[in-house]
């Protein structure tokens, strides 16, 4: 009979690699962090929208922190709840959404990836991404979250463009276009990987 070891064996993992392995749970205390700047962001997010709100139904106290909030350095304040003004407030409720979006992708890919399996094969809200993500993946993501966050920002910029120099629309529009180009290259080199990858496998 030979000694060939049976697939059902284990092997026992020795004290030194079981501790750095148990080390991925240092991580934890980070993503918890994560969730309470998450809750940051909602109760953010309800003050500004109950301000809008406010505003819209003339409470004055609610204007003035509309009309603060909106107000850029060398700009002149507008005294009333205009178009822009509004558009202003919605498109900084939109990043916080979007930056809330980003913190979800890193908080529950994050910890897939990096600590533990969270089991949601068979849940029916398991995010889509989430069942086939990885470090690459994940990474494309973000990339693709933050350039969705600094178009909001350009948005805005764009929109009180008056208020700043040449200097500084050139500056933010080309931190923009370096993002872009990031998550293209991020893209490009994981796309590199995976078809790199596929032919190793097809070899074997």
């Amino acid at each position: 009979m030979s000694n060939i070891p049976s697939p059902a064996s284990k092997k026992t993992i020795g004290v030194v690699p079981n501790l750095i392995f148990m080390s991925r749970w240092l991580q934890l205390p980070l993503y918890l962090g994560l969730i309470l700047a998450q809750c940051v962001y909602v109760f953010h997010f309800w003050v500004e929208l109950t301000d809008l709100i406010g505003a819209a139904f003339g409470n004055s106290s609610s204007l003035a922190h509309i009309l603060d909030v909106v107000t850029i350095e060398g700009a002149t304040r507008p005294t009333k709840l205009t178009e822009a003004t509004i558009m202003l407030v919605v498109l900084g409720l939109i990043d916080v959404v979007m930056i809330s979006n980003l913190l979800i992708m890193v908080i529950v890919g994050g910890y897939e990836t990096f600590v533990s399996r969270m089991n949601l094969e068979t849940h029916p809200d398991q995010p889509e991404w989430l069942s086939h993500v990885n470090a690459s993946v994940l990474k494309v993501k973000l990339a693709m979250a933050i350039i969705g966050i600094s178009s909001i920002h350009l948005l805005k910029t764009f929109i009180n463009a008056g208020a700043y120099d040449a200097k500084t629309l050139m500056a933010q529009t080309g931190i923009h276009i370096t993002f872009l180009l990031s998550a293209l290259a991020i893209a490009w080199c994981d796309r590199i990987m995976t078809a790199t990858q596929n032919e190793a496998n097809g070899a074997h």
